[in-house]
């Protein structure tokens, strides 16, 4: 299994952060220390590194410069609250890969991480989701319903990645809210019956069940009927 490292001292960021990977297939660890990190990332077994700049201990521009004066090649995702253009250039200078800002949108690191994962073997990273007649190409960025392509917003997208992983499981509205939307979302927000009516409508409301008092799941509607092909 691909094994993610996360550096990051903020807690709630790296529990909002591991979690999503988790459900996304990865394993990870989280510590708050360069140290450590670089500790870890020299014992091996570590596939990509996201990495804050402000740790406890040391600047996280001096992990990622000890970890390429190594030669490690290991991939690593800078995530910082330092916006300006200076840090964004010294980061990939040093040898980042990505730089994203925080605050920031889950399924946008999500799809840094496998683009800076693809063609590495390390198989965890399932390339097509399929469930019954739904199948799901995550590198195309594609949907299809039996012989038909769907068009999906990034956001609609990311809500039919999170049922595809995981089908006949009940996911409550906080789970997508905090998995698709981010961390920094208003939890009072009724985005997420939005988003599933619009899914609804796309791939056909038989595949997405409303389970009441707890949230939504996916279900094998087998072959029903085909849906509305809806414009918003």
């Amino acid at each position: 299994m691909t094994h993610i490292l996360i550096v990051e001292d903020e807690e709630r960021i790296a529990a909002f952060v591991a979690k999503g990977l988790r459900g996304a297939g990865y394993s990870t660890t989280c510590v708050t220390r360069g140290r450590e990190a670089l500790a870890l990332i020299r014992a091996g077994g570590v596939h990509l590194v996201i990495l804050d700049l402000g740790l406890v201990d040391m600047d996280g521009f001096d992990v990622l410069r000890r970890v390429r004066d190594e030669q490690n090649p290991v991939p690593v995702i800078v995530l910082t609250a330092r916006t300006s253009v200076g840090d964004t250039v010294a980061g990939l200078e040093h040898g980042a890969d990505d730089y994203v800002p925080k605050p920031f949108r889950f399924e946008e690191l999500l799809a840094r991480i496998r683009l800076r994962l693809r063609g590495g073997g390390h198989g965890a990273d399932v390339a097509v989701l399929t469930h019954g007649p739904l199948q799901l190409d995550l590198h195309a960025r594609r949907m299809r319903v039996r012989d038909r392509d769907v068009d999906l917003s990034a956001r609609e997208f990311a809500l039919a990645e999170m049922f595809l992983r995981h089908p006949g499981r009940v996911l409550t509205r906080e789970q997508l809210l905090s998995q698709v939307w981010g961390y920094d979302f208003d939890p009072g927000s009724n985005v997420v019956d939005v988003y599933v009516r619009y899914l609804r409508r796309k791939l056909g409301a038989e595949h997405v069940e409303t389970v009441r008092g707890l949230g939504y799941r996916l279900v094998d509607a087998g072959v029903g009927e085909q849906p509305e092909l809806a414009q918003r």
